[in-house]
């Protein structure tokens, strides 16, 4: 069983034939993991006997014909800050080194309802915050593709066992392109959904105005299936949208876009764009026209404005989410202090790393009482008019078409003492977190030293259909799906 380039549907297929069994995937799946993982160290926790127990159970309504869920047998990786009942939820902080959640977040239940199996816990920047996964307390994830070079962030590790082939599918969440920067550094297709038509109950807050929790796969298909399953109304997130807003994406993925329109940002294709991403993107762009789409060059200028004001935001939100890190009620405490002052400051100082370190202060200060106005207040404002923008561009077009990332998947360390650039690395990205509106990553081409491109398609709210109509279109049209790193 070749269980590293097997998709997530061809799992589910054939344990509905009879073809294996959903213990010997999850079998060959952690020979693959103890063969790979090493090398990529893109895993926090594994859960082996939990993962065969569930297996087992499977195995069993197979035999007694029973009625299997659309996610039958199916291993799928959780990425560390999305709580998950029993297993260990670190955040990739030294903070919640050893927290173990009481309960799962609303997608890892569903996902357990439709009989995924769930296999570990992937590493990420720390509490989320960066774009490359260097942020992590406890180790660096390496990109499948060049173990030199950083698999993106904050869910390189979600990305990298899906590229490594230790996953078909897992969940990742995306503040400001933690999704589609890693999936276009790793090869692999990440989606980031509307705000709110996914639940963030469970998942531990970074931006919650911003956050959004999403599938990563080998396959389109493969997303659209989890997207599926993930997604819908939670009475425990008042933030999620009602039922009537989900969809079937998989019986109309196959429709083609013949006549769809699509827009292309010139601002997207300025200097600092890397050249090979230029070419490989402006290739996609022929072929959407070949299979009869109309490819239209507009104007959005705001989107270069977009990352400042994603700054302030996110940063804001992270001091006031993060406050909840005292040392007094779960999570780590430091272990010499006089008084309660003296314990938090402690606590706090030596649990969290530079990055979030950096980011609370960066969002104290802007929500401070002298400064609220000039900063937050116009950054919340500014916002509003990039939400606006993209709402008059979908009344025109159905999709709007960018580069993922700025540059090729860079090495290790190499950004690391400039935070002001490993920012830029999001600049693609970050206007659709602050406009709520769905897109995703997918493999366009490789650069002359073979390493991934990701092409972005956005669209508007709740049209996560058509993105993945037009990104199956594509996918079969470049043939680059399920492609396996030599490890």
């Amino acid at each position: 069983m070749n269980i590293e380039t097997m998709t997530a549907q061809e799992i589910r297929y054939g344990l509905m034939e009879k073809n294996f069994t959903a213990t010997e995937v999850v079998t060959s799946l952690f020979e693959r993991i103890r063969e790979v993982e090493p090398k990529i160290d893109g895993y926090l926790t594994l859960c082996e006997d939990e993962a065969l127990l569930q297996a087992k159970k499977i195995d069993e309504k197979v035999s007694q014909g029973k009625p299997l869920g659309k996610l039958a047998g199916i291993p799928i990786a959780i990425k560390d800050n999305i709580c998950t009942d029993g297993i260990k939820t670190t955040c990739a902080s030294k903070m919640l080194h050893d927290f173990i959640p009481p309960y799962d977040a609303t997608v890892v239940k569903k996902l357990k309802e439709e009989d995924a199996i769930i296999i570990g816990k992937t590493n990420m920047d720390e509490f989320a915050m960066g774009s490359s996964t260097e942020n992590s307390s406890f180790k660096n994830t390496k990109n499948p593709w060049d173990l030199d070079r950083v698999p993106g962030g904050s869910s390189g590790g979600s990305a990298a066992v899906v590229g490594a082939g230790m996953s078909p599918i897992s969940l990742g969440s995306d503040t400001g392109g933690s999704i589609r920067q890693p999936a276009a550094f790793c090869g692999v297709v990440g989606l980031k959904p509307t705000y709110g038509l996914v639940s963030r109950f469970g998942l531990i807050a970074f931006g919650s105005s911003l956050d959004q929790i999403g599938p990563f796969g080998k396959t389109v298909k493969d997303t659209a299936l989890t997207l599926e399953v993930i997604q819908g109304e939670d009475k425990l997130d008042s933030t999620s949208v009602k039922q009537a807003f989900t969809k079937d994406y998989l019986s109309t993925i196959e429709q083609g876009i013949k006549g769809m329109k699509i827009a292309v940002p010139t601002e997207f294709f300025k200097s600092g764009l890397d050249e090979e991403i230029s070419t490989s993107i402006k290739d996609s762009i022929e072929k959407f026209k070949a299979l009869g789409a109309i490819v239209e060059e507009i104007s959005l200028p705001i989107t270069e404005e977009g990352l400042s004001a994603y700054y302030i935001i996110s940063s804001a939100e992270a001091s006031s989410n993060l406050a909840r890190f005292d040392g007094i009620r779960y999570g780590y405490r430091t272990e010499d202090f006089v008084n309660l002052d003296e314990l938090i400051e402690k606590t706090r100082s030596e649990a969290f790393g530079e990055e979030v370190k950096r980011r609370i202060m960066l969002g104290t200060y802007a929500l401070s009482s002298g400064y609220y106005d000039a900063y937050y207040n116009r950054a919340q404002k500014l916002r509003k008019k990039i939400k606006e923008e993209f709402n008059a561009v979908f009344e025109k077009y159905d999709i709007i078409l960018s580069p993922t990332s700025p540059v090729l998947p860079f090495k290790i360390g190499e950004k690391s003492d400039d935070p002001v650039e490993m920012y830029l690395a999001d600049i693609y990205t970050i206007n659709i977190n602050l406009a709520g509106i769905p897109a995703l990553s997918m493999p366009c081409g490789f650069s002359k030293s073979g390493l991934p491109i990701g092409i972005q398609l956005i669209g508007s709210h709740y049209c996560e259909e058509k993105i993945l109509r037009a990104a199956y279109s594509l996918e079969q049209e470049l043939k680059l799906a399920n492609k396996l790193p030599k490890l």
